[in-house]
């Protein structure tokens, strides 16, 4: 399978159901988001996980913020893997992504800054975070996240499930379950807090991401802010110290302009053309 044939099934699917898509989406009062199901023939899915590189080949990410392992550098891995996720970026899947979310005028991340692959294992964790509100070379807001869950039997109770703070970090956390062959869309904006909880069972759960950037932001007023994570309300002294650092890095970027440290998370292509 390639990137185009991947495309041709994931558009047939969206566009079956895109009023419910649609209606799902923009729903009020939760940060904006929807599922979709089934979005390839299991078999697929199946090969895509299959694909997957053992924890050791992906580059680890761990710190009080995360743990998880991530893979951007596609050429290094199954083929596969660079089909699926370009698949995402596909203009046909563009534009029916921006008629189910409303947002218009996207941009696929062909460098894939923050995109790839991901994986994670027993103990891995996503602390609650806002994204970084732009890409790599702070030309484009970032709006929206498309995460493509494949990993076979993973159980709601297995951990490593998505997380949406819709009523911030007050309130409880929505819990949408990162099973087998699920697309989830979700808005990136000045409130879309989000985590992963940890992993608890054994095995891998894996995941295909992508990020659609745009020259407008998924709000009304322009904006600009770090990754800015936050720790679990069971977390005081956590949260504390990951306020703290989120402050010293955005005190740091409004003073520069720029990354003190070149972000690793990108794909640096042999080739300039393009996917």
């Amino acid at each position: 399978m390639n990137r185009q044939q991947y495309a041709d099934i994931i558009l047939n699917v969206l566009e079956s159901n895109i009023e419910i898509y649609k209606k799902e989406f923009n729903n009020s009062n939760r940060i904006n988001s929807c599922i979709i199901d089934n979005l390839l023939p299991d078999e697929l899915t199946n090969e895509i996980y299959r694909a997957f590189p053992s924890p050791e080949e992906m580059v680890s990410y761990k710190s009080l913020r995360e743990n998880k392992k991530i893979a951007a550098q596609m050429d290094m891995y199954d083929p596969i893997l660079e089909e699926i996720v370009f698949a995402f970026q596909d203009a046909r899947i563009v534009k029916v992504v921006e008629e189910i979310t409303g947002l218009k005028k996207m941009i696929p991340d062909t460098n894939l800054y923050a995109g790839g692959v991901s994986l994670m294992a027993k103990g891995n964790f996503l602390n609650p975070h806002l994204d970084n509100s732009h890409d790599n070379n702070k030309e484009n807001y970032r709006v929206l996240n498309l995460l493509f869950y494949v990993t076979p039997d993973w159980k709601l109770e297995d951990g490593g499930n998505l997380e949406l703070w819709d009523n911030g970090m007050d309130k409880p956390q929505r819990t949408i379950h990162s099973t087998f062959n699920r697309l989830v869309l979700m808005i990136t904006n000045k409130t879309s807090i989000h985590s992963v909880s940890k992993v608890v069972a054994e095995g891998k759960r894996c995941c295909v991401s992508n990020y659609y950037f745009s020259e407008k932001p998924a709000e009304i007023h322009e904006y600009f802010h770090v990754t800015s994570f936050y720790g679990r309300p069971e977390e005081p002294v956590k949260n504390l110290l990951l306020r703290t650092d989120a402050f010293l890095r955005q005190m740091i970027r409004n003073i520069l302009g720029r990354r003190i440290v070149k972000t690793k998370h990108i794909y640096n292509r042999k080739d300039n053309d393009g996917i």
